[in-house]
């Protein structure tokens, strides 16, 4: 499965840091029955890499990916640990040459134009536009529309419940990022009946952004 594939499962990849291993699978597990299924657990603990091979070993239905990398080595530690993809906050020469030799599809971050250029020349054609609020969000997404017709976007960073309906409703958008389906409080408190809903919340937006676009025509 490409990039473009995986962004197209659902509207919503949540954007998860694991504090603590024990919480992994019963919060994938949550995510996954509300029917999230593409997750992006963020290389910003010393869990995170055990965390991923565990929902991939138990949580049927989940597909996991590792975020915040900024390295060509943990291409391969994602690999390794059962990854289907990776994010990056941005792009590299150097990471951009190691994805290219990894079996594992990267989504790549860009901010402006000629970041954007420099990933198509890198051969990508789904980003991630980060962060997106202060990149310029809806505006700057029209905007690269035009001369970047072929892109496709995964526009991640301040993005929310309320926010997130105005990003699906454009054409060069994919799905979203986000962080509000595992607030840390209701990580701590391990409400995961609370984050069931949110996910069944966030992929609802798959309709109604669906609307918007034929409304849009």
């Amino acid at each position: 499965m490409d990039m473009i594939e995986l962004l197209r499962i659902g509207p919503v990849i949540p954007v998860i840091v694991v504090e603590r291993l024990d919480d992994a699978v019963p919060l994938a597990a949550a995510l996954v029955a509300g029917g999230v299924r593409v997750l992006e657990l963020t290389l910003r603990t010393p869990v995170a890499l055990q965390a991923v091979a565990a929902i991939v070993r138990q949580v049927e239905g989940a597909i996991v990916g590792v975020g915040t990398l900024t390295r060509p080595e943990q291409l391969a530690q994602a690999f390794d640990a059962g990854a289907r993809f990776g994010v990056s906050p941005g792009l590299t020469v150097e990471l951009a040459d190691a994805a290219l030799g990894s079996s594992l599809p990267l989504l790549p971050g860009v901010m402006t134009p000629s970041e954007v250029l420099a990933a198509r020349t890198a051969g990508y054609r789904a980003m991630k536009l980060f962060p997106a609020r202060q990149a310029g969000g809806v505006g700057m997404l029209k905007a690269l529309a035009g001369p970047f017709p072929e892109a496709l976007f995964c526009p991640t960073g301040g993005i929310s419940a309320a926010t997130a309906g105005e990003f699906l409703a454009l054409p060069n958008v994919a799905c979203v990022g986000g962080s509000w389906l595992t607030p840390p409080s209701l990580v701590a408190a391990r409400d995961w009946q609370r984050i069931t809903a949110l996910a069944r919340e966030a992929s609802a937006l798959s309709a109604a952004s669906a609307a918007a676009r034929a409304l849009s025509r």
